[in-house]
């Protein structure tokens, strides 16, 4: 069997042992789905009658609020799930799992790959419960099945940016507690940026940062493929951005594994 077979084959056996430790300890899992969802319910029927004020979320004007803001919260549930990555990661490195797998003849890109993987199938479904209440509650997107493909696309390699970063957190977090703590900025970062309103309303300073922040070409470019908006130059951007931050999270949490190997 060669090198490649032998790194899938564990790869793959390390994806399913951290599916079923999510499916015997969910709590994690759901914190990933509750967030997003209260925060959907909540600028929906708190907050939706005066941020919505003047948003024309529909190509044709006069869109629910909803339509606007949903791209947005379906984004930050993609953000929510680093915090469960870091966590896992951090837990295994803590408890000695790790060691224990490194005197066994396993590849060593497994234990990582597993955990990746794993995290991007359960963000991934968090990411399509929080799209199924945002149906429930009036969202309606226009989307062909083409951009919903592209929507899905996106997405998925955002989170697997966010989450070499977030595997990268929980190698180098000395605690569970600090490892849960750490990724918490990415969770509200869109908040800076146009998942709740527009750039424009901002003022001077903020409205610089939430521009050329990460995230805002990601959301505008997903709520243009579901809501039929304009994307303009942010589909280049957002895919750029999710390519960058893949390469540095991997290159990172590799890093922070080797390290660790010589303590």
């Amino acid at each position: 069997m060669s090198t490649l077979a032998y790194t899938v084959r564990d790869s793959v056996t390390m994806l399913r042992r951290n599916l079923k430790r999510a499916l015997r300890y969910p709590a994690m899992t759901l914190s990933v789905v509750t967030m997003p969802v209260m925060m959907l319910l909540l600028f929906t029927y708190a907050f939706g009658g005066a941020l919505g004020a003047g948003i024309e979320a529909a190509p044709s004007g006069g869109g629910e609020y909803v339509d606007y803001v949903a791209p947005g919260i379906i984004l930050m549930a993609a953000t929510a799930g680093a915090v469960a990555t870091a966590v896992g990661v951090c837990v295994d490195m803590t408890e000695g799992i790790v060691n224990r797998f490194r005197t066994m003849s396993i590849s060593r890109a497994a234990f990582l790959t597993g955990h990746v993987v794993g995290s991007v199938v359960q963000t991934l479904v968090a990411i399509a419960l929080v799209i199924v209440v945002a149906l429930a509650i009036g969202f309606r997107p226009d989307a062909t099945p083409v951009e919903w493909i592209a929507a899905i696309g996106l997405l998925t390699l955002l989170v697997l940016a966010l989450t070499w970063l977030s595997a990268g957190i929980g190698l180098v977090a000395r605690t569970p507690e600090s490892a849960s703590n750490t990724p918490l900025p990415l969770t509200f970062l869109p908040f800076l940026g146009s998942a709740i309103v527009p750039t424009d309303s901002m003022p001077t300073g903020l409205r610089w940062f939430a521009e050329y922040q990460p995230f805002t070409p990601v959301i505008e470019t997903l709520r243009g493929l579901l809501m039929g908006t304009g994307i303009g130059t942010s589909g280049y951007v957002a895919v750029a951005w999710c390519v960058g931050l893949t390469l540095v999270g991997y290159l990172w949490a590799r890093s922070a594994f080797d390290r660790t190997a010589k303590r």
